[in-house]
């Protein structure tokens, strides 16, 4: 199975731009994620590769404890923030799932967000199968835009971002014919009994936001792209132009949780 080579620091600089311009994860997810897994006041749980560390701060009410992981320490200071904002308390670890292990206890979720397909996945779950209670789940969150008339600025937003990224050696192995869909690797793991729970929102949000949300991406940000910044602001602001209202966008987002348990024993 196809893996990409481990690059800590891929997310140096887009970092600042993160929260800015990502779609934010529905609120309403949440709670339902919490409820499916049966999540209380005396579970923790672990956010793996928890970037500014929306994910955890969303799902510290529902928990005992909540704990973030991630290489980049500029994304844990601002995941610090995060949790300050939201008013919890989240205990932020610098690391990665190569180091997975016993010294950091036992969960009943491990949350992932846009974040598992940069592991090895199949290594991953089978350190979490260690980790994680009889009763507990692995859950990746992600967010897409589904095919509706508002979204239609989204796939030349997309291509522009592609043309941008071009020689990107992770990108391209993530779009090759040979990568495995995460769904096909639970499938074949420890974590076999799949659900799925989504929130579906219409949103309208500043044009400046797709900006960020260019600058956020491995592949675009500016460490990457270097001198090419502020040509990939102009075609952005000339592309959306044409989608624009009064500086805005709408956009319909959906948010989804793919919850991922052992199978049920007789």
């Amino acid at each position: 199975m196809t893996t990409i080579p481990y690059m800590p620091r891929r997310f140096r600089t887009a970092a600042a731009h993160y929260l800015q311009g990502r779609a934010a994860y529905a609120a309403g997810l949440f709670p339902r994620i919490a409820r499916v897994c049966g999540l209380g006041a005396d579970h923790r749980v672990m956010d793996l590769g928890c970037g500014p560390g929306q994910i955890a701060a969303a799902l510290a009410p529902f928990a005992g404890e909540v704990i973030g992981i991630d290489p980049e320490p500029e994304m844990l200071a601002v995941a610090a923030e995060t949790a300050e904002r939201a008013g919890v308390r989240v205990t932020w670890h610098q690391g990665s799932s190569f180091d997975l292990g016993p010294q950091f206890g036992r969960f009943r979720l491990v949350t992932m967000g846009r974040s598992f397909h940069w592991m090895d996945r199949a290594e991953t779950l089978r350190r979490l199968d260690g980790m994680i209670d009889p009763e507990g789940a692995v859950v990746l969150i992600h967010d897409d835009h589904p095919k509706v008339p508002d979204n239609r600025w989204a796939k030349p937003f997309r291509e522009l971002i592609e043309r941008y990224a071009g020689g990107d050696s992770a990108r391209a192995m993530l779009r090759s014919s040979e990568w495995v869909s995460h769904t096909a690797v639970l499938l074949d793991s420890p974590f076999s009994r799949l659900e799925e729970v989504a929130v579906i929102e219409r949103r309208r949000i500043p044009t400046e936001t797709l900006i960020d949300r260019a600058l956020s991406m491995s592949g675009t940000a500016p460490e990457r792209i270097g001198d090419r910044v502020e040509a990939l602001i102009a075609e952005i602001e000339g592309l959306m132009a044409e989608f624009e209202s009064d500086g805005m966008v709408t956009e319909v987002v959906t948010s989804s949780a793919l919850i991922a348990r052992r199978p049920e024993t007789d």
